[in-house]
């Protein structure tokens, strides 16, 4: 071998050695698959029951795909925050990623890193111990996701809701309609243990059909009254609702007042057609023009205060024969003159309301006027 073929070996040799492109880096550590903590936990509490949801981690802290999947822990604690989890209220399945990718058409949420992920959630059930350990404390909830060895990167958001005792829905809600309102009565709940800083209170909810739009119809404070009721007003005609009713509990405290809702009970239904006239009009006098005038009569009567009330009809006969109604157009004031009227007769009149609906009230009593014959 030629000494030029021996170097030429040997540059190639070293070169061969050097570090270049697709050569192996430095070694990573192995991912400790800790799944990064959850952040948008929420609470939401209805009775005795605690509903939280969450998103499911689809990554390790290490920003690897988390693969190996344990339990979830649910933590509570009663009026203080969570420091660990030791003792956890309740342990439930995680779904994989894997998993939630499989369900993402029809339970994702987009992260804003645009990764798909599945919502969990679990109820706590509230026993009565729980409640009144401390009865004008919160309830803290956090999660902690735990790989398949059984460790966590640390507890999630902490969120929290009252933890006052509830009291059952009342029975037989009832609903009737009038032209004054949907008047609502039900038999009352059993009084509740007198607790310094709580009371309690029924609150009836009115859900439009048509849009399925809840809005509270009014609050009625718990008493030992044994015929409560409430008579709403702010509902439409010509409209179709559902009633439901709850008891209230709040919580009196110096930052303020919570409050945490029990139970509802069925909904009744109420079909708002107006069919009730406006009240009949009262205090009509009816009065001649008087001598050296063209004869009239003028009527006057008192105002109808209805919300709903559009007009007036006025009505007039002679003696012996029907009333017959005397306007061509509707009267909007609750005054009217009477221009056909003849020398020598007697005339007697009322009056009637109408509403926006068309609903007419009964007659007023009647105001009887003479137009003098020796005019």
């Amino acid at each position: 071998m030629s000494f030029r073929k021996l170097t030429l070996g040997i540059l190639f040799a070293a070169a061969s050695l050097l570090p270049g492109c697709g050569a192996p880096g430095i070694p990573e550590p192995p991912s400790l698959e800790l799944a990064r903590p959850v952040r948008d936990l929420k609470a939401v509490r209805k009775g005795n029951e605690v509903r939280l949801t969450w998103s499911v981690p689809t990554e390790t802290t290490d920003h690897q795909t988390f693969r190996h999947v344990g339990q979830t822990q649910i933590c509570r604690a009663i009026g203080s925050s969570l420091s660990n989890c030791s003792v956890p209220a309740a342990e439930v399945k995680t779904e994989s990623p894997s998993a939630a990718a499989r369900k993402s058409r029809f339970h994702t949420n987009s992260s804003p890193e645009g990764v798909a992920s599945l919502e969990a959630s679990f109820t706590d059930q509230l026993s009565q111990n729980v409640e009144m350990q401390s009865p004008t404390s919160n309830l803290l909830y956090a999660v902690s996701v735990l790989n398949s060895f059984g460790k966590s990167a640390g507890l999630s958001n902490q969120v929290q809701v009252p933890s006052a005792p509830v009291l059952p829905a009342p029975s037989s809600l009832s609903a009737s309609l009038s032209a004054q309102g949907v008047r609502l009565t039900w038999i009352p709940v059993e009084p509740a243990q007198e607790i310094s800083g709580l009371k309690y209170e029924y609150r009836i909810y009115r859900r439009d059909i048509q849009n399925q739009r809840d809005s509270i119809a009014g609050d009625v404070p718990v008493t030992s009254e044994q015929n409560p009721g409430l008579l709403d007003t702010g509902f439409e005609w010509e409209k179709t609702y559902d009633y439901r009713l709850t008891v209230v509990t709040v919580v009196e405290k110096a930052t303020g007042t919570e409050q945490v809702e029990g139970d509802d009970t069925p909904p009744v239904r109420v079909v708002a057609h107006d069919v009730f006239p406006p009240a009949t009009p009262t205090g009509l006098q009816a009065v001649f023009s008087g001598p050296g005038q063209e004869p009239f009569i003028d009527l006057v009567w008192t105002t109808n205060t209805e919300p709903d009330f559009a007009s007036y009809n006025v009505y007039r006969h002679e003696d012996g024969a029907q009333p017959v109604r005397v306007n061509v157009d509707p009267v909007k004031s609750p005054a009217y003159r009477d221009l056909g009227v003849v020398a020598g007769q007697t005339y007697f009149y009322s009056v009637s309301a109408i509403d926006v609906r068309g609903n007419e009230s009964p007659r007023s009593q009647e105001a009887e006027e003479r137009v003098p014959g020796d005019r």
